[in-house]
């Protein structure tokens, strides 16, 4: 289920969303049952499958976008070809890092994407028509996690074909040898110089962020795609809440 989500991404419409890492499709029905706007799935950190990516999608009712665990040609068609609203792709450090993911996941002559019958093409019933319009419907998003990607922004930038940049605090702050500082000065200022590339580029910024605090100033400075936490963070936090709350009920009886 698409839903515009790449036209949404390009006129800069605010989507929220979160990160699922569970291969559940129950959970995928709750998120979107409580409204959120699409939904980041994780096969880079996770051990959800392709056969299990696939009935997530199947069950959403909401754009997915799907983490690939590396830059890969068979990772990626495998992912399409699953017909997600997009893809994400971790670790894009250089302008060839960028070409080659574009080149992936466009059909010709926009890139090198190779023709298959799978659930994207309706199993061959929709074939031509997957195949006509699969350029412009879905989003290539690339993340930008390390050093290396800001100080070769402008040239990443250069490259035609991307949707939108994706920031990883997390990872950012490793490469600069300050892990999981992700408000230090100098992992700010390197967000910072490559929202204003992206800006000169015109195209769209988005970010993950542990808490809606996390990213409050990144809403509020236009990063327009947005990811706040992780399904195995909100259980294990509901259930440290229920835990906390009736025990010291039960000890105020005591």
């Amino acid at each position: 289920m698409n839903s515009n989500f790449r036209k949404k991404l390009k006129d800069r419409k605010l989507q929220i969303g979160t990160l699922q890492s569970l291969p559940s499709p129950e959970i995928t029905e709750i998120f979107a049952g409580a409204g959120l706007d699409w939904l980041f799935l994780e096969l880079e950190h996770s051990v959800i499958s392709l056969g299990e990516a696939q009935m997530i999608v199947q069950s959403s009712q909401m754009p997915v976008a799907i983490r690939v665990p590396l830059i890969d040609e068979v990772w990626i068609k495998k992912a399409l070809d699953i017909g997600p609203a997009g893809i994400i792709v971790p670790q894009v450090q250089t302008a060839d890092d960028a070409k080659k993911v574009v080149e992936f996941c466009k059909y010709p002559p926009q890139g090198k994407r190779t023709v298959g019958i799978a659930r994207a093409q309706g199993y061959g019933e929709n074939f031509q028509e997957y195949v006509s319009n699969a350029n412009e419907n879905t989003a290539v998003i690339l993340m930008i996690e390390h050093i290396n990607a800001v100080n070769n922004i402008e040239e990443i930038l250069n490259i035609e074909g991307i949707d939108c940049l994706f920031i990883g605090p997390y990872d950012l702050s490793s490469s600069m040898g300050k892990t999981g500082q992700t408000t230090h000065p100098e992992i700010q200022r390197a967000i910072d110089s490559v929202k204003e590339s992206a800006d000169r580029a015109n195209i769209p910024l988005g970010v993950f962020g542990a808490t809606t605090d996390a990213v409050r100033t990144y809403i509020q400075n236009g990063y327009t795609l947005i990811a706040v936490s992780v399904d195995t963070m909100m259980l294990g936090k509901v259930a440290k809440d229920i835990r906390e709350k009736c025990s010291e009920l039960g000890a105020r009886n005591e």
